[in-house]
């Protein structure tokens, strides 16, 4: 059990470095709320990030991906922690003084549109602290906790104008509590992007207690938000503002992310332009692996690095259900076709911020509409749109690069991607309907099963494949009888994306030096996993958790971290990042283990297509 006497963890000692203390307090002296926190008991370490706990020097590279008494001990100790709250202060609740911790914790503001005020004087963190700031020689790491308790800045707190006690069931989400299987779940799918390449924030533990509620923690190198910066945006609070700059430009010099440049003017548009960048990159990246990610004008749910954050409201679609919106109470969210420009916008607001810094003059957001940093987004984003799709055909980083260069081949990749863009957005006849977070309108193709299919059938065959056959191969379940009738316009579209695809082959094959055969050959390999049949949605994720935690009942703690592994490492569809795996029959002595991965597997199996 966690106890609140600091101690020596021995080989664990690092863990005692993230202790609440963090240089974002002398930066933005007004940007948080401090809490005094203390042991939570009852916490039990249900998951422990092994992999990203040795990235970030935590614990030893040759540490062996099991959890032993110290290093338990070491974890609940550090995270296992409930704040000491407005509403505990007004109705003195008891607290063992050995149970407070030395120093106190941020909750951090920032803005957010479920709250009223529009420049974050009420908003931030409202179940969540930074519990501080690990630098290792691998780099300097953020540590915060969900479901650490109610903080003022919680909508609860502020829509209700009352003062709430942690864990009171009747406010729901303002309780401060974190459900456990919404932090199994934001483990589940970070590591999974993570490993696929998608930048995001980690699960570093999740900490279980016998109520079904957990503390999540996550890690990121940097875990600012736009949203921090907005807030002082809005406010015009230009030392705020250019204090919480300078304080992210230095991590990110630190963290090898940026170059030192001499000027505040050199450097504020050097970041501006890495923002343009990586937002633009985030949205195509968003669009093509169909990632559902609120992104709004608040700048909250999105990294300022235009990473992942907050796994609640986040999905992966089995198909480009474009016409998904989530229901949030009193508003609905964006879409996915919709997230490009949201993310643009962003990028426009720092474009202001960039100028405001440099000039000490605000000008109204319209005036930054044609911004330079605007012109850089649409250029990255259609680059690395393109360059995604080249990728999930099957073609390597190499073979893309070079396809990318060749003025030759752009106006063949453009009609590609027009015409693959049209079987991806098909809509089915049902129309608009309501589900359970919120509604949808189906897709009615999965043109990731065409792409994996076409190569070993040209491979085997002289001619283009049949409309029919092609239509069965991309159909979908959701396709009704009346979507799938045959028109002369879509048998067109067809002919015209195979046409396309062949050129394309043809080209890069020939850039490459090789036959059009070897280049096939190669297509076949890599397609059949980036586009393998089995990939995650967010409803399988949310099934696959509800299983697991099921199914460990009856395993110990290390063959439970082992299914884990297992079923994360199986949804990589990389070919750069995948490690051999055995067979999954091979893996475990323990029958059910071997059950519930099985389970696992077949889940994804059965909401391929779904949300």
């Amino acid at each position: 059990m966690a106890t609140g006497n600091a101690k020596d963890f021995g080989v664990y000692s690092r863990f005692l470095k993230i202790d609440g203390r963090h240089p974002y307090r002398d930066a933005v002296p007004d940007g948080y709320v401090d809490y005094a926190a203390y042991t939570r008991p009852g916490g039990e370490v249900f998951y422990f990030n092994f992999d990203l706990a040795k990235e970030m020097g935590l614990i030893t590279k040759s540490h062996p991906h099991e959890l032993n008494k110290e290093l338990k001990e070491a974890i609940l100790y550090t995270f296992s922690l409930q704040i000491i709250n407005e509403y505990d202060i007004a109705h003195k609740t008891p607290i063992a003084e050995k149970d407070i911790r030395p120093y106190k914790y941020m909750a951090t503001r920032y803005l957010q549109l479920q709250h009223p005020s529009t420049k974050g004087y009420t908003s931030g963190d409202g179940r969540s602290i930074w519990n501080g700031c690990f630098e290792s020689k691998d780099g300097i790491w953020d540590v915060t906790s969900c479901g650490t308790g109610t903080t003022c800045l919680s909508p609860a707190v502020v829509l209700g104008n009352k003062l709430v006690k942690t864990g009171d069931p009747n406010v729901s989400y303002g309780s401060g509590r974190s459900d456990f299987i919404d932090g199994l779940c934001a483990a589940m799918m970070s590591e999974i992007m993570h490993k696929n390449g998608i930048s995001t924030e980690r699960t570093l533990a999740v900490i279980s207690f016998a109520d079904d509620t957990s503390i999540n923690v996550r890690a990121g190198k940097n875990l600012l938000r736009p949203a921090h910066f907005f807030r002082y945006l809005k406010q015009d609070d230009y030392p705020r503002l250019k204090g919480m700059m300078d304080y992210f430009i230095e991590r990110q010099i630190a963290n090898g992310e940026c170059e030192r440049l001499s000027g505040d003017k050199r450097k504020y548009q050097d970041i501006l332009k890495k923002f343009a960048i990586s937002f633009a990159e985030a949205a195509a990246c968003f669009e093509v692996e169909y990632i559902f990610c609120w992104m709004d004008w608040d700048g909250d749910n999105i990294l300022t690095d235009g990473g992942i954050i907050d796994y609640g409201s986040v999905r992966q679609f089995g198909l480009y259900h474009h016409e998904y919106r989530y229901d949030d109470v009193d508003r609905m969210s964006t879409t996915i076709t919709e997230q490009k420009n949201k993310a643009k916008y962003i990028v426009q607001n720092f474009a202001q911020i960039t100028e405001y810094l440099i000039s000490g003059k605000k000008e109204n957001i319209k005036h930054y509409k044609d911004h330079e940093a605007l012109k850089l987004f649409e250029e990255t984003y259609l680059s690395k749109k393109h360059e995604l799709i080249l990728y999930r055909i099957g073609f390597n980083m190499n073979v893309v690069s070079k396809i990318q260069k060749d003025k030759e081949i752009n106006n063949i990749l453009m009609e590609f991607v027009e015409v693959y863009s049209y079987f991806e957005k098909v809509k089915s006849s049902k129309g608009l309907y309501n589900i359970k977070d919120g509604v949808t309108w189906d897709a009615v193709f999965c043109v990731r099963d065409i792409l994996r299919e076409l190569p070993a059938y040209y491979l085997s065959n002289n001619k283009d494949m049949s409309c029919q056959m092609f239509v069965d191969i991309l159909k979908s379940n959701y396709a009704t009888k009346d979507d799938l009738k045959p028109t002369i316009s879509r048998n067109e579209k067809i002919r015209r994306f195979q046409r396309l695809y062949k050129a394309l082959v043809a080209r890069a094959a020939e850039c490459d030096g090789v036959s059009e055969k070897s280049m096939l050959r190669e297509i076949v390999k890599r397609s059949s996993l980036i586009n393998r049949y089995e990939r995650i949605t967010g409803d399988s994720i949310i099934y696959a958790s509800e299983a697991l935690a099921k199914g460990s009942d009856s395993m110990a703690p290390k063959t439970r971290h082992k299914v884990f592994s297992e079923f994360v490492e199986l949804q990589v569809l990389r070919p750069e990042n995948k490690r051999r795996y055995l067979d999954s029959s091979e893996k475990f002595s323990n029958r059910n283990a071997k059950d519930v991965l099985n389970e696992l597997l077949a889940i994804v199996r059965d909401c391929r297509e779904g949300l």
